[in-house]
């Protein structure tokens, strides 16, 4: 993982880097949008705490 340089935010970096590509035709602007897609999924399934509530499982 790379560290942010002070005072600026590594989300915005991504998306600077994002913007930054260039899309060659269609087919390869949809494979970048699903990457970002991808990468949006993930990090919600990292952060999803959700718990079993029924205690008839336990």
């Amino acid at each position: 993982m790379t560290k942010a340089k002070l005072g600026v935010d590594k989300n915005l970096q991504n998306v600077v880097g994002d913007l930054e590509q260039t899309v060659v035709n269609s087919h390869h602007a949809q494979q970048i949008q699903q990457d970002s897609n991808d990468r949006r999924h993930q990090d919600a399934l990292n952060h999803d705490k959700t718990e079993d509530r029924d205690p008839s499982h336990s």
